[in-house]
């Protein structure tokens, strides 16, 4: 055997540096994810809201007068029914709120659960003139 010989390897030192390293990386992009994961449930919801909207513009021009209900503008047996999987773990079944007028209106509102509640996201809701609201989010 040669006594010269190195051992190969890894220090514990260098292992430690890896793992050093390796929890900043980390550190860093977990916020940065979880922050896009919110993002994306928002977007979904917004674009619910974007479609329930327009379900209620036909709906008035076909009844001249707007929708109590999601039920009625997706055709489904309950108004939790036409929410999409993507959107209902993390909004409640959104609120449709209508007054006959004159002029009618509608209003309707998505307020977050679960996952998005506990990050201090606002309500998103949008009426009959398209007014998103908050406006610091849509």
């Amino acid at each position: 055997m040669n006594p010269k010989r190195r051992n190969r390897g890894f220090t514990l030192i260098e292992l430690m540096v890896v793992v050093a390293i390796v929890a900043i990386l980390a550190g860093i992009a977990y916020p940065s994810y979880k922050n896009y994961v919110l993002k994306g449930h928002r977007a979904s919801a917004q674009a619910f809201l974007m479609d329930a909207a327009q379900r209620q513009q036909q709906y008035f021009l076909d009844n001249r007068a707007y929708a109590s209900g999601l039920d009625l503008l997706f055709g489904t047996a309950t108004a939790a029914a036409a929410v999409p999987s993507e959107v209902s773990p993390y909004y409640g079944t959104p609120v449709v709120v209508t007054t006959a007028g004159p002029p009618a209106t509608f209003l309707i509102t998505a307020t977050p659960q679960g996952s998005q509640a506990t990050n201090n996201e606002p309500a998103l809701s949008i009426d009959q003139a398209g007014t998103r609201l908050p406006a610091t989010v849509w």
